[in-house]
């Protein structure tokens, strides 16, 4: 049996206001044509199918249609739990229409824990693959609060409720494999932050809880599980050096500091009597990004070489200089014209530090007269003294212009 692992596909997720559907479509195009040329059994959805509670109607129209497809493949079930970012009720809304399509969904922790595991069997009605299907838990749902607990209490508690949760579905899984007197594999799957885990700033990761104390770890909730397929984080990595316990990560880059990161799928491979083979599938990249810093010159210098590779790409850029660099998108703007190269995001790290250095100072500036205002600004600016001297003098020009204007009216 051949299992593929994905997650965290954030549906209707756009980048600095543009939209990513057609990177979206692209790529579950290529993952139903990826799921017949693997021969994938069994397909997880580890959570975080959309990116917001109230999916768009394109975002909804794109999830539909791929389990519409994904019937035209060999791939005989689906099995998708929901995560953080997703809606419980949403998706658990056509879950009986779905489950007569052999597709799973969980999106919220079962009254009935057993509701929890699909059972999948083959045409022969033998069990062949049991699924711990566990969505997001969120705190309601493993623990309850006490007045006066600190929040360590707390986290402790939800850890510790999250384990026996995993716990009590593995020993529920082993006992119907024990009654089916057949060694299928167990897979567990989850939608959490694991102690150690990696994060990119700016991949769109939202904090589950509060600080680090509700990170969990691995041992805590893999006992008993051939495989544990993970959602949330968007980096790819197995958990503690342990290949059955992973997260595949997200299918594109989320954000610019994504953008050199290969982004992968898993294919676990069952065979009998032998440990699960792993492969990693790499996913193609539909939408260039391309992140770039530094001062003007350097700047410059690889807009020109994108230019004139002739790169269809998005791009973010940082302006980092002691040089001042007002007019930094008109710049950047005349360099690009005619380019298939669409900047998404401009910062001027020069003038955004000002501010932030000068509001910290605002209350000083009713102490203060015009020229000593405008002098603290230019050390503030931190430009080089030569250039300070320059606009001093001009703003003292300026200033003499307006007062003889003034009095001349």
């Amino acid at each position: 049996m051949r299992v593929m692992h994905s997650s965290d596909w954030h549906l209707g997720r756009r980048l600095y206001g543009q939209s990513r559907d057609d990177e979206f479509e692209a790529f579950l195009t290529w993952l139903l044509e990826e799921i017949q040329r693997q021969a994938v059994d069994v397909l997880l959805l580890a959570g975080d199918i959309f990116d917001i509670n109230v999916p768009s109607n394109r975002a909804q129209q794109l999830y539909y249609q791929f389990l519409r497809r994904i019937g035209q493949t060999q791939c005989r079930h689906v099995v998708v739990i929901a995560g953080n970012h997703d809606s419980p009720s949403f998706l658990d809304a056509p879950q009986e229409l779905l489950k007569a399509l052999n597709i799973h969904v969980v999106g919220s922790k079962r009254d009935d824990i057993a509701d929890e595991l699909v059972c999948i069997y083959d045409d022969a009605g033998q069990l062949e693959l049991l699924v711990a299907a566990v969505p997001y838990l969120r705190d309601r749902d493993v623990r309850s609060s006490s007045a006066g607990e600190s929040y360590s209490e707390a986290a402790e508690k939800l850890k510790d409720g999250v384990a026996q949760h995993y716990q009590e579905i593995a020993a529920l899984a082993a006992l119907k494999r024990q009654e089916s007197g057949r060694q299928v594999p167990i897979i567990g799957m989850g939608h959490l932050f694991t102690e150690g885990g990696l994060t990119v700033e700016g991949d769109g990761v939202r904090e589950l809880h509060v600080g680090t104390l509700a990170q969990i770890e691995s041992r805590l909730i893999s006992q008993g599980f051939d495989y544990l397929a993970l959602g949330h984080l968007h980096v790819p990595q197995i958990v503690a050096g342990n290949e059955m316990i992973a997260y595949c990560g997200s299918p594109l880059a989320m954000g610019f500091n994504e953008a050199g990161q290969q982004k992968s799928l898993r294919i676990i491979e069952f065979q009998e009597n032998a440990k699960p083979g792993i492969e990693v599938l790499p996913i193609p990249v539909w939408q260039k990004l391309e992140p770039v810093q530094g001062d003007w010159p350097a700047i410059a210098e690889k807009l020109l070489e994108l230019k004139n590779a002739d790169v269809d790409a998005w791009l973010e850029i940082v302006y980092e200089s002691d040089e001042l660099c007002v007019d930094l998108r008109e710049k950047v703007h005349a360099l690009l014209e005619g380019t298939r190269l669409l900047p998404l995001r401009i910062i001027n790290k020069q003038v955004t530090d000002t501010i932030l250095q000068a509001e910290a100072e605002i209350d000083c500036l009713q102490d203060m007269d015009h020229e000593q205002v405008f002098q603290r600004r230019l050390e503030i600016e931190q430009l080089p003294a030569e250039q300070q001297e320059q606009l001093f003098m001009l703003y003292q020009n300026l200033l003499r212009d307006l007062l003889e204007e003034d009095q001349n009216k």
